[in-house]
Protein backbone atom coordinates (compact mmCIF):
# COMPACT_ATOMS: atom_id res chain seq x y z
CA UNK A 1 0.00 0.00 0.00
CA UNK A 2 1.19 3.06 -0.93
CA UNK A 3 -0.10 6.26 0.55
CA UNK A 4 0.40 10.12 1.20
CA UNK A 5 -0.86 11.92 3.69
CA UNK A 6 -1.84 15.52 3.44
CA UNK A 7 -2.02 18.06 6.98
CA UNK A 8 0.39 20.35 7.58
CA UNK A 9 1.00 23.91 9.59
CA UNK A 10 -0.07 23.05 12.98
CA UNK A 11 0.33 20.01 15.06
CA UNK A 12 -3.96 19.80 15.32
CA UNK A 13 -3.26 18.47 11.41
CA UNK A 14 0.25 17.00 11.85
CA UNK A 15 -0.16 14.65 15.01
CA UNK A 16 -3.18 12.88 13.65
CA UNK A 17 -1.40 12.28 10.32
CA UNK A 18 1.19 10.82 11.59
CA UNK A 19 -0.75 8.71 14.40
CA UNK A 20 -2.48 7.42 11.37
CA UNK A 21 0.79 6.50 9.53
CA UNK A 22 2.39 4.85 12.86
CA UNK A 23 -1.44 2.91 13.05
CA UNK A 24 -0.75 1.56 8.81
CA UNK A 25 2.96 0.56 10.05
CA UNK A 26 1.70 -1.36 12.68
CA UNK A 27 -1.23 -2.96 10.37
CA UNK A 28 1.34 -3.53 7.05
CA UNK A 29 4.99 -3.12 7.94
CA UNK A 30 4.68 -2.79 3.91
CA UNK A 31 3.36 0.19 3.68
CA UNK A 32 4.95 3.24 1.84
CA UNK A 33 3.96 6.64 3.19
CA UNK A 34 4.72 9.70 2.11
CA UNK A 35 3.62 12.68 4.08
CA UNK A 36 2.74 16.87 2.20
CA UNK A 37 3.78 19.64 4.11
CA UNK A 38 5.06 23.44 3.52
CA UNK A 39 8.46 25.06 4.56
CA UNK A 40 6.15 27.42 6.66
CA UNK A 41 4.56 24.86 9.47
CA UNK A 42 5.58 22.13 12.21
CA UNK A 43 6.06 19.14 9.70
CA UNK A 44 9.77 20.24 8.94
CA UNK A 45 10.53 19.44 12.24
CA UNK A 46 7.77 16.86 13.14
CA UNK A 47 7.18 14.46 10.25
CA UNK A 48 11.13 13.71 10.00
CA UNK A 49 11.48 13.24 13.49
CA UNK A 50 9.15 10.27 13.48
CA UNK A 51 10.91 8.95 10.70
CA UNK A 52 8.60 9.57 7.97
CA UNK A 53 9.43 11.11 4.39
CA UNK A 54 8.29 14.46 3.79
CA UNK A 55 7.67 16.36 0.35
CA UNK A 56 7.16 19.81 0.14
CA UNK A 57 5.18 21.84 -1.71
CA UNK A 58 4.11 25.56 -1.68
CA UNK A 59 1.72 27.22 0.98
CA UNK A 60 -1.33 28.18 -0.55
CA UNK A 61 -3.36 29.80 2.59
CA UNK A 62 -7.07 29.81 2.19
CA UNK A 63 -9.98 31.67 3.89
CA UNK A 64 -12.13 29.74 6.03
CA UNK A 65 -15.28 30.68 3.40
CA UNK A 66 -15.96 31.54 0.05
CA UNK A 67 -14.70 35.22 -0.46
CA UNK A 68 -13.34 37.48 -3.60
CA UNK A 69 -10.29 36.64 -1.56
CA UNK A 70 -10.07 33.27 -4.00
CA UNK A 71 -9.77 34.87 -7.20
CA UNK A 72 -6.31 36.59 -6.08
CA UNK A 73 -4.62 32.84 -5.76
CA UNK A 74 -5.11 30.83 -9.08
CA UNK A 75 -1.64 31.32 -9.60
CA UNK A 76 -0.27 30.01 -6.67
CA UNK A 77 -2.67 27.36 -6.64
CA UNK A 78 -1.80 25.97 -9.69
CA UNK A 79 1.71 26.01 -9.07
CA UNK A 80 0.54 23.61 -5.82
CA UNK A 81 -1.60 21.47 -6.82
CA UNK A 82 1.31 20.42 -10.10
CA UNK A 83 3.80 19.84 -7.04
CA UNK A 84 1.46 17.85 -5.51
CA UNK A 85 0.67 15.69 -8.53
CA UNK A 86 4.43 15.45 -8.76
CA UNK A 87 4.96 14.09 -5.36
CA UNK A 88 1.91 11.73 -5.74
CA UNK A 89 3.28 10.52 -9.18
CA UNK A 90 6.62 9.68 -7.38
CA UNK A 91 5.04 8.03 -4.38
CA UNK A 92 2.75 6.37 -6.96
CA UNK A 93 -0.20 6.66 -4.68
CA UNK A 94 -2.70 4.69 -4.33
CA UNK A 95 -5.05 6.91 -2.05
CA UNK A 96 -4.61 10.23 -0.04
CA UNK A 97 -5.60 11.10 3.06
CA UNK A 98 -6.27 14.75 3.96
CA UNK A 99 -6.60 15.98 7.61
CA UNK A 100 -6.86 19.66 6.38
CA UNK A 101 -4.53 22.48 6.51
CA UNK A 102 -2.41 24.69 3.98
CA UNK A 103 -1.33 21.50 1.76
CA UNK A 104 -4.38 19.76 2.13
CA UNK A 105 -6.58 21.61 -0.75
CA UNK A 106 -3.93 21.40 -3.41
CA UNK A 107 -3.58 17.57 -2.70
CA UNK A 108 -7.36 16.64 -3.32
CA UNK A 109 -7.33 19.12 -5.98
CA UNK A 110 -4.30 16.72 -7.20
CA UNK A 111 -5.31 13.48 -6.55
CA UNK A 112 -8.83 13.95 -8.04
CA UNK A 113 -6.39 14.81 -11.49
CA UNK A 114 -4.80 11.60 -11.31
CA UNK A 115 -8.12 9.76 -10.28
CA UNK A 116 -6.64 8.32 -6.98
CA UNK A 117 -9.12 7.56 -4.43
CA UNK A 118 -9.82 10.38 -1.18
CA UNK A 119 -10.02 9.73 2.45
CA UNK A 120 -10.61 12.74 4.40
CA UNK A 121 -10.86 13.72 8.21
CA UNK A 122 -11.68 16.97 9.83
CA UNK A 123 -10.89 16.75 13.60
CA UNK A 124 -13.58 20.20 14.09
CA UNK A 125 -16.93 20.69 14.21
CA UNK A 126 -16.41 23.42 11.82
CA UNK A 127 -14.45 22.30 8.82
CA UNK A 128 -12.27 25.03 7.08
CA UNK A 129 -12.30 25.31 3.55
CA UNK A 130 -9.67 22.85 2.27
CA UNK A 131 -11.76 19.97 4.05
CA UNK A 132 -15.14 21.34 2.92
CA UNK A 133 -13.80 21.32 -0.70
CA UNK A 134 -11.95 17.70 -0.27
CA UNK A 135 -15.32 16.01 0.96
CA UNK A 136 -17.08 17.18 -2.32
CA UNK A 137 -14.39 14.70 -4.27
CA UNK A 138 -13.96 12.30 -1.18
CA UNK A 139 -14.59 8.26 -1.08
CA UNK A 140 -14.84 8.74 2.54
CA UNK A 141 -15.11 11.21 5.45
CA UNK A 142 -14.67 10.84 8.64
CA UNK A 143 -14.59 12.87 11.50
CA UNK A 144 -13.20 13.94 15.10
CA UNK A 145 -16.28 15.54 16.64
CA UNK A 146 -19.65 13.82 16.92
CA UNK A 147 -21.27 17.36 15.61
CA UNK A 148 -19.52 17.85 12.27
CA UNK A 149 -21.08 19.90 9.99
CA UNK A 150 -19.91 17.83 7.07
CA UNK A 151 -22.24 15.75 4.87
CA UNK A 152 -22.18 12.00 5.07
CA UNK A 153 -19.62 11.95 7.88
CA UNK A 154 -18.53 9.40 9.95
CA UNK A 155 -17.31 9.77 13.54
CA UNK A 156 -14.71 7.98 14.74
CA UNK A 157 -12.75 10.15 17.06
CA UNK A 158 -9.18 11.66 16.14
CA UNK A 159 -6.10 9.29 15.60
CA UNK A 160 -3.58 9.90 18.20
CA UNK A 161 -0.29 8.75 19.56
CA UNK A 162 -0.04 5.28 21.18
CA UNK A 163 1.73 6.88 23.82
CA UNK A 164 -1.05 9.42 24.59
CA UNK A 165 -4.35 6.65 23.68
CA UNK A 166 -2.56 4.10 25.92
CA UNK A 167 -1.49 6.29 28.70
CA UNK A 168 -2.71 5.05 32.05
CA UNK A 169 -2.25 8.43 33.92
CA UNK A 170 -2.77 6.96 37.38
CA UNK A 171 -0.29 4.30 37.24
CA UNK A 172 2.18 7.16 35.54
CA UNK A 173 2.02 10.29 37.54
CA UNK A 174 4.30 9.34 40.26
CA UNK A 175 7.40 8.97 37.76
CA UNK A 176 5.84 11.29 35.52
CA UNK A 177 5.72 14.04 38.56
CA UNK A 178 8.98 13.04 39.71
CA UNK A 179 10.28 13.37 35.96
CA UNK A 180 9.29 17.04 36.42
CA UNK A 181 10.75 17.74 39.63
CA UNK A 182 7.26 17.25 40.83
CA UNK A 183 6.35 16.19 44.51
CA UNK A 184 4.31 13.01 44.42
CA UNK A 185 1.24 14.16 46.67
CA UNK A 186 0.61 17.54 46.05
CA UNK A 187 -2.31 18.56 43.65
CA UNK A 188 -1.12 19.60 40.46
CA UNK A 189 -1.97 22.29 37.70
CA UNK A 190 -1.10 21.84 34.02
CA UNK A 191 -0.98 25.17 32.14
CA UNK A 192 -0.40 24.65 28.21
CA UNK A 193 -1.62 27.21 25.44
CA UNK A 194 -1.00 24.46 22.76
CA UNK A 195 1.87 23.98 20.51
CA UNK A 196 2.71 27.60 20.08
CA UNK A 197 2.05 28.77 24.06
CA UNK A 198 -0.54 31.51 24.65
CA UNK A 199 0.20 34.66 25.91
CA UNK A 200 -3.15 35.28 28.02
CA UNK A 201 -2.89 31.77 29.74
CA UNK A 202 0.74 32.39 30.63
CA UNK A 203 0.15 35.73 31.78
CA UNK A 204 -2.36 34.85 33.47
CA UNK A 205 -1.51 31.38 35.75
CA UNK A 206 2.18 33.28 36.18
CA UNK A 207 0.26 36.08 38.23
CA UNK A 208 -1.49 33.42 39.94
CA UNK A 209 1.70 31.78 41.12
CA UNK A 210 1.78 33.14 44.55
CA UNK A 211 -1.76 32.25 45.69
CA UNK A 212 -1.48 28.44 43.92
CA UNK A 213 1.53 27.90 45.69
CA UNK A 214 0.10 29.31 49.01
CA UNK A 215 -2.50 26.70 48.88
CA UNK A 216 -0.64 24.11 48.38
CA UNK A 217 -0.65 23.49 44.46
CA UNK A 218 2.14 22.99 42.40
CA UNK A 219 2.45 23.81 38.56
CA UNK A 220 3.62 22.54 35.40
CA UNK A 221 3.65 25.24 33.16
CA UNK A 222 4.11 25.09 29.29
CA UNK A 223 4.58 28.36 27.47
CA UNK A 224 5.44 27.89 24.10
CA UNK A 225 8.78 27.18 22.48
CA UNK A 226 8.81 31.04 21.12
CA UNK A 227 7.02 33.14 24.26
CA UNK A 228 9.73 34.15 26.78
CA UNK A 229 8.94 34.28 30.18
CA UNK A 230 9.98 37.84 31.50
CA UNK A 231 9.84 36.67 35.49
CA UNK A 232 9.48 33.17 36.36
CA UNK A 233 8.22 32.19 39.90
CA UNK A 234 11.04 32.01 42.18
CA UNK A 235 11.98 28.75 43.52
CA UNK A 236 9.78 27.40 46.61
CA UNK A 237 8.04 24.62 47.61
CA UNK A 238 5.67 24.17 46.09
CA UNK A 239 7.23 23.43 43.08
CA UNK A 240 6.31 26.16 39.81
CA UNK A 241 7.90 24.43 36.90
CA UNK A 242 8.35 26.76 33.66
CA UNK A 243 9.33 24.65 30.64
CA UNK A 244 9.39 26.04 26.54
CA UNK A 245 7.55 22.61 24.77
CA UNK A 246 7.92 18.87 25.45
CA UNK A 247 7.67 16.43 22.87
CA UNK A 248 6.08 14.17 25.04
CA UNK A 249 2.70 15.47 26.33
CA UNK A 250 1.60 12.32 27.89
CA UNK A 251 4.42 12.79 31.07
CA UNK A 252 2.76 16.26 31.41
CA UNK A 253 -1.10 14.69 31.45
CA UNK A 254 0.16 11.84 33.74
CA UNK A 255 1.49 14.20 36.04
CA UNK A 256 -1.56 16.60 36.16
CA UNK A 257 -5.01 16.07 37.79
CA UNK A 258 -6.55 19.52 35.84
CA UNK A 259 -5.14 21.41 32.79
CA UNK A 260 -5.64 25.20 31.85
CA UNK A 261 -5.55 24.98 28.40
CA UNK A 262 -6.91 25.73 25.15
CA UNK A 263 -9.62 23.73 23.31
CA UNK A 264 -8.07 22.65 20.28
CA UNK A 265 -9.68 19.62 18.66
CA UNK A 266 -6.31 17.55 18.88
CA UNK A 267 -6.17 18.92 22.70
CA UNK A 268 -9.79 17.94 23.34
CA UNK A 269 -8.92 14.58 21.80
CA UNK A 270 -6.04 13.61 23.96
CA UNK A 271 -7.50 15.09 27.22
CA UNK A 272 -10.70 13.55 27.18
CA UNK A 273 -8.78 9.95 25.84
CA UNK A 274 -6.73 10.19 29.11
CA UNK A 275 -9.06 11.59 31.46
CA UNK A 276 -7.95 14.95 32.32
CA UNK A 277 -10.36 17.11 33.37
CA UNK A 278 -9.22 21.13 32.24
CA UNK A 279 -10.14 24.19 32.22
CA UNK A 280 -10.20 25.35 28.55
CA UNK A 281 -9.84 29.26 27.17
CA UNK A 282 -10.93 29.05 23.57
CA UNK A 283 -8.98 30.66 21.31
CA UNK A 284 -10.35 33.82 20.88
CA UNK A 285 -10.43 34.14 17.01
CA UNK A 286 -11.38 31.78 14.34
CA UNK A 287 -14.42 30.51 13.45
CA UNK A 288 -15.83 29.55 16.83
CA UNK A 289 -14.71 25.81 16.94
CA UNK A 290 -12.92 25.82 19.99
CA UNK A 291 -15.77 26.93 22.66
CA UNK A 292 -18.44 23.95 20.64
CA UNK A 293 -14.88 21.85 21.13
CA UNK A 294 -14.99 23.20 24.63
CA UNK A 295 -18.38 23.21 25.70
CA UNK A 296 -19.66 19.60 24.59
CA UNK A 297 -16.90 18.61 27.08
CA UNK A 298 -18.10 20.96 29.56
CA UNK A 299 -21.95 19.66 29.78
CA UNK A 300 -20.26 16.01 29.75
CA UNK A 301 -18.68 17.38 33.48
CA UNK A 302 -14.90 17.34 31.76
CA UNK A 303 -14.27 20.47 31.96
CA UNK A 304 -15.21 24.29 32.52
CA UNK A 305 -15.18 27.14 30.05
CA UNK A 306 -13.71 30.13 30.37
CA UNK A 307 -13.92 33.28 27.47
CA UNK A 308 -10.11 34.37 26.83
CA UNK A 309 -11.13 38.16 27.78
CA UNK A 310 -12.47 36.71 31.66
CA UNK A 311 -9.30 34.51 31.85
CA UNK A 312 -7.60 36.26 35.13
CA UNK A 313 -5.43 35.30 38.07
CA UNK A 314 -8.68 36.04 40.41
CA UNK A 315 -10.69 33.68 37.85
CA UNK A 316 -8.18 30.77 38.20
CA UNK A 317 -7.99 31.59 41.94
CA UNK A 318 -11.87 31.24 42.44
CA UNK A 319 -12.60 28.67 39.64
CA UNK A 320 -9.70 26.27 39.27
CA UNK A 321 -8.16 26.22 42.95
CA UNK A 322 -11.51 25.06 44.54
CA UNK A 323 -11.26 21.91 42.21
CA UNK A 324 -7.46 21.24 42.64
CA UNK A 325 -8.76 21.12 46.57
CA UNK A 326 -11.58 18.66 46.21
CA UNK A 327 -9.89 15.38 44.53
CA UNK A 328 -13.41 13.80 44.78
CA UNK A 329 -14.23 16.63 42.51
CA UNK A 330 -11.39 16.11 40.17
CA UNK A 331 -12.00 12.08 40.36
CA UNK A 332 -15.80 12.79 38.65
CA UNK A 333 -14.34 15.49 36.51
CA UNK A 334 -11.83 12.49 35.66
CA UNK A 335 -13.93 9.89 35.01
CA UNK A 336 -16.55 12.15 32.68
CA UNK A 337 -14.19 13.18 30.48
CA UNK A 338 -12.66 9.92 29.83
CA UNK A 339 -15.97 8.84 29.00
CA UNK A 340 -15.76 11.36 26.00
CA UNK A 341 -12.47 9.84 25.22
CA UNK A 342 -12.01 7.68 21.97
CA UNK A 343 -8.81 5.72 21.55
CA UNK A 344 -9.11 3.84 18.90
CA UNK A 345 -9.57 6.10 15.97
CA UNK A 346 -5.98 5.62 14.20
CA UNK A 347 -6.49 1.84 13.75
CA UNK A 348 -9.97 2.57 12.86
CA UNK A 349 -9.22 4.51 9.64
CA UNK A 350 -5.63 2.63 8.87
CA UNK A 351 -7.81 -0.08 8.73
CA UNK A 352 -10.71 1.97 6.46
CA UNK A 353 -7.85 3.46 4.16
CA UNK A 354 -5.91 -0.39 3.58
CA UNK A 355 -9.87 -2.06 2.68
CA UNK A 356 -9.82 0.63 -0.18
Amino acid sequence: MRVVLAGGGTAGHIEPALALADALRRLDPATEVTCLGTERGLETRLIPARGYDLQLIPAVPLPRTLTPALLTMPGRLTGAVNAAAAVMDKARAQVLVGFGGYVAAPAYLAARRRGIPIVVHEANPRPGLANRLGARFADHVYTGHPDCTLAKAEYIGTPLRREIATLDRFSAGDRARSWFGLQTDRPTLLVFGGSQGARSLNEAALAAAPRLRAAGVQVLHLVGPKNAVEEEPPPGDPQYVVLPYIDRMEFAYAAADLALCRAGALTCAELTAVGLPAAYVPLPHGNGEQRVNAETIARGGGGLVVDDADLSPDWIIENVLPILNDPERVAAMSEAAAAMGRKDADAVLARKVLSL
